[in-house]
């Protein structure tokens, strides 16, 4: 391009941005603005992408971390010939148009992640890199370069505040992820006001101590310094922040370097001066010059050519390594699973006591070899987690192997693992304490909207992790999670249930999966070995007929529980058999599983008609009255534990068999009912009741 057509579709990329906001009454034009040359610089200079093929696996990835900034991302998305119609970016946050406020990965061609909460895209990077990396040392071979791209970023000076980000930058620099460039939009301002009011760090001599390349452009317009400083990141082996002088709102006479312009429509006015500053028709809105839109749609053929090379590289590669081109292919791009993936899960014997977390770590020996996709680590728990691949290298900075060391970075865990995701070609799982799933929720939020394949494993999940007491023992968390849209949360009874449970993990697509696993060892019930694999794949079933309920009678009542209170259950079903009282048991492990099933399935396993109910779960018993119903018995705490071994914390709390039969025959002979209190240790404040029935 001439220097004026350049200047000239920066200007397009700022007054399409521009447009769109002030259309839609709603957004943030000011870092679109200020950020179009880098952008186009990026995507015009260095961008290895596909407009006509946004799925070629071997494309660079392109992160907006700046999600609020959408609008630059939807303009070069439109401009370069992706399917994005103008009339897409004339529907900016609006019902049912593919240009949300912020970009959302899934819906739009071309959106590589799903940025908002800053510090997500830039943490989300990350992990694309590492499954670069992974990827290529699993399958390029001497002359095979199969596996070969960038992860590029812009992020703002919001991003680079967010913890999250520092904690995935931090393990950035130490794995040396070479093929990690980001571009931060240093505009000296954010929502507020000036970034000085919160923020005066040296950020390059911080990044430079995470051990990464640090470069600066002074001039945000400086299209030749722009680019000298990606090529020199680029060529450095280490990941490359690179701070690019802007000015927010840049061309606004009266907003420029000022938060007006961050969240809100510069106002028809301005938006005329503004586009009269570029020597743009003030008239023309949504103005793309045939010579701007010409230019840039060259991104098509030359797109067409880089898939056209890769795929006679593929060939040649499919011809000397068949099995390995394959296998790439099913993890990339037909994305099934193997035949026979599932046939090492191991089948529990009765009375064998296993902690789930124990069975967890069996279920991912046996699944590490069929599903070579399978890939993760812990946030500094593994001996505790039992997350390890055993016999396998460790993801480092000179070997790409299989185990990754997240340290105590439970965020940036959790963003990273969804970036592995996003990247495409593995099923990333990412463990810690369940308790610990608080630090790491907004990653995990993001990954049920989104809709990624991750696994979260989560262990310690009840009072039962015993000693370390109510700072690390998990109440409110099913309740919470369980509450999160699209999340899957599974909580096993025994170790065919865990075994049951990973089953379950790897075959959901469309949303991320938690299990919650026991420290404690529980034992193998009698029934699971035969009804788990199926049960659980449908979020609950019966685990145990009542007494009679062969002949037809209805049961008593059914006692319903998850993890390791499903052992009480079974218990509590026995003694009463005894008193001629005849309860069925109910596992409940995945409620969303169940919820999904079938209205005649449900009934089947919990009949309507069967009102006298007691739940078993030692956490909240938010939302149990849906099982519980009317003329049932929730069995729940409701305030936080204690520091004590775990036999001596369930029996104190009275979740004991001798305490689910008495609340059992409470209901079916005196119609006992509501929520079932506990012994409080002594956390709960005061003047807080515990209710009852």
């Amino acid at each position: 391009m001439t220097p004026d057509l350049e200047r000239q579709t920066i200007d397009t990329i700022r007054t399409l941005s521009i447009d769109a906001v002030q259309k839609a009454n709603s957004g943030h034009p000011g870092a679109p603005m200020g950020a179009a040359p880098m952008a186009f610089v990026l995507w015009t200079r260095f961008l290895r992408h596909a407009p006509s093929r946004p799925d070629w696996p071997d494309r660079d990835r392109f992160v907006l971390s700046a999600g609020h900034a959408s609008m630059l991302l939807y303009s070069l998305l439109h401009l370069t010939g992706y399917d994005l119609p103008l009339e897409e970016l004339e529907r900016f946050r609006q019902w049912g148009s593919r240009t949300p406020g912020h970009p959302e990965w899934g819906l739009t061609p071309g959106v590589e992640a799903t940025t908002g909460p800053l510090g997500q895209g830039i943490s989300n990077a990350v992990g694309m890199a590492i499954a670069e990396r992974r990827l290529a040392f699993e399958y390029n071979r001497p002359d095979h370069s199969i596996v070969d791209h960038r992860t590029y970023v812009i992020a703002s000076d919001g991003d680079l505040q967010e913890g999250v980000a520092a904690e995935a930058a931090s393990l950035a620099g130490h794995l040396r992820l070479a093929k990690l460039t980001v571009l931060w939009d240093d505009n000296h301002i954010q929502l507020d006001g000036p970034t000085s009011m919160a923020w005066s760090e040296d950020v390059l001599r911080r990044f430079e101590a995470y051990g990464w390349a640090v470069g600066r452009v002074d001039d945000g317009n400086d299209l030749a310094s722009i680019a000298a400083a990606i090529e020199a990141a680029n060529a450095d082996e280490r990941p490359s922040l690179v701070a690019v002088r802007t000015h927010i709102g840049y061309g606004s006479p009266h907003k420029q370097d000022s938060q007006k312009a961050h969240g809100s429509p510069l106002g028809e006015d301005e938006v005329r001066l503004t586009k009269e500053a570029y020597g743009w028709d003030p008239d023309a809105h949504f103005l793309v010059p045939d010579a701007v839109r010409g230019a840039m749609r060259e991104a098509i053929p030359a797109g067409e050519a880089l898939v056209a090379d890769w795929e006679a590289r593929y060939d040649r590669y499919r011809d000397a390594f068949p099995e390995q081109a394959a296998e790439l292919r099913r993890r990339t791009l037909a994305l099934g699973l193997p035949d026979g993936w599932d046939g090492g899960l191991k089948r529990h014997a009765v009375g064998e006591e296993l902690a789930t977390r124990g069975a967890s770590q069996a279920a991912i020996q046996a699944l590490a070899g069929p599903l070579p996709e399978l890939f993760g680590g812990s946030a500094d728990l593994s001996e505790s987690n039992l997350t390890l691949v055993k016999d396998a290298p460790d993801f480092e900075a000179d070997e790409a192997g299989r185990n990754l060391w997240f340290g105590v970075r439970e965020h940036a865990m959790g963003a990273v693992a969804n970036g592995i995701a996003y990247h495409g070609g593995f099923i990333p799982y990412v463990a810690t304490f369940l308790n610990f799933s608080d630090y790491m929720r907004g990653a995990v939020r993001l990954a049920a909207l989104a809709g990624l394949h991750v696994i979260y494993v989560w262990t310690h999940d009840s009072v039962g992790l015993g000693e370390d007491g109510p700072t690390h023992q998990p109440v409110e968390h099913y309740a919470a999670l369980r509450a999160m849209p699209n999340l899957w949360f599974v909580r096993p009874g025994d170790a065919n249930e865990a075994a049951a449970a990973w089953r379950l993990a790897i075959e959901r697509h469309g949303g991320p999966v938690a299990l919650a696993l026991t420290r404690q060892k529980l034992p193998t019930l009698a029934g699971t070995a035969e009804r788990a694999a199926e049960g659980v794949r449908r979020g609950g079933y019966v685990l145990r007929e009542a007494a009679g309920e062969a002949g037809g009678r209805a049961p008593d009542a059914i006692l319903i529980a998850t993890g390791s209170e499903l052992q009480l259950a079974v218990a509590a079903a026995d003694r009463l058999a005894g008193e001629g009282i005849a309860a069925r048991v109910v596992s409940l492990p995945c409620w969303e599983a169940f919820e999904g099933q079938a209205v005649a399935y449900r009934d089947e396993v919990l009949p309507p008609a069967v009102r006298r109910r007691v739940t078993i779960e030692a956490g909240a018993s938010l939302g149990w009255e849906r099982y519980a119903g009317d003329e049932g018995a929730i069995i729940a705490i409701d305030h936080f534990g204690a520091s004590a071994p775990a036999g001596t914390i369930f029996e104190e709390l009275g979740l004991t068999a001798d305490r689910v039969a008495d609340v059992a025959r409470r209901v079916v002979r005196d119609g006992f009912r509501g929520r079932v209190p506990t012994v409080n240790p002594g956390h709960q404040p005061a003047g807080l009741g515990l209710g009852h029935g």
